[in-house]
């Protein structure tokens, strides 16, 4: 068989495209949230605020959290070709986002030492300048998330169930991260809000640093889902029953065939890889199973090994 043959047969294992416009929602996001960084790390420190001292540090780890997103936006799209790459080169924004993960948890163990050292050594604190700068951490926030404009909604699934098919599992993670971690941003500048006003008005010094506190809870818990999430794509974890289930009832329609073993695998944004053998007495033409499996739009790589009974 000739090789331009041979061709007309392969396929691409590119199954995952990085939008440009994504990518520079994300730059415009990440210049603005380390300028506020800076500033809140700043005046937190000069104003003696645990609670805005943290939410500038907890919008740090954001800010390295978008820019490895950022990174890996731009390796994916450069080595999106690249055949070294079994399944094409998208798990590297997900290990981005594992990556950012861990950062997060680690910064949650430094705000939360910070917050119990400053209970028991309480500082004058400066509520005015602090609540102006939180303030405007605040609405930073929410520009940011205007201008994200993720349209997911916190990590809504669309797994397959008994009851409905849903086919547009296409979610970008990486935006998808990058839009929680500013609305995390957000509400930890609101619990510094609500702390500097408490102390104001009621003269309790003490609800600053336990806000701090519970900031730091609010970045273990984002930690712990984002680690949860990246690591089964990145383990090939099969999560995805529903799918599983679909295929089985597709193959198995016939009363004849029947799947002896099935792997079923992430391979981009709502795309999957599936290797399955099946056994029959009559089976059909290979090209009749693939063909069948063609509703199922998730499915972008198959192999398939047929097994006659003797």
């Amino acid at each position: 068989m000739h090789q331009k043959n041979i061709q007309a047969y392969q396929h691409l294992h590119d199954f995952h495209e990085v939008k440009g416009s994504n990518v520079k929602k994300v730059s415009v996001v990440v210049a603005i949230t380390l300028v506020t960084m800076v500033f809140e790390i700043l005046f937190g420190w000069l104003f003696n605020s645990m609670a805005l001292l943290s939410d500038g540090w907890h919008m740090g780890t954001h800010a390295s959290a978008l820019s490895i997103t950022l990174f890996a936006y731009f390796l994916a799209k450069r080595h999106s070709h690249d055949a070294r790459y079994a399944f094409g080169a998208w798990k590297v924004e997900i290990l981005g986002a594992y990556t950012s993960a861990i950062l997060l948890g680690l910064v949650g163990l430094f705000v939360i030492y910070s917050s119990i050292e400053r209970i028991f050594n309480p500082a004058a604190i400066q509520y005015n300048q602090a609540l102006l700068v939180a303030v405007l951490g605040l609405i930073v926030n929410v520009v940011c998330a205007f201008i994200l404009n993720y349209r997911g909604h916190s990590g809504h699934r669309h797994d397959h169930d008994e009851h409905a098919h849903a086919h547009h599992d296409s979610q970008d993670l990486n935006m998808k991260s990058a839009y929680l971690h500013v609305i995390a941003d957000a509400l930890t500048s609101v619990f510094a809000i609500l702390a500097l006003l408490g102390a104001k008005l009621l003269h309790l010094n003490i609800l600053d640093p336990i806000m701090g506190i519970v900031s730091s809870t609010l970045i273990f818990r984002w930690s712990f889902l984002l680690l949860r999430e990246t690591s089964a794509i990145l383990l090939d974890k099969g999560e995805n029953q529903g799918l599983i289930d679909e295929i089985r009832e597709i193959i198995e329609k016939d009363g004849d065939a029947k799947i002896s073993d099935l792997h079923l695998w992430k391979v981009g944004q709502g795309k999957y890889g599936c290797i399955l053998s099946l056994v029959a007495n009559a089976p059909q033409n290979l090209s009749e199973y693939k063909e069948a499996l063609k509703e199922v739009h998730e499915l972008a790589h198959i192999n398939i090994e047929i097994i006659k009974c003797e």
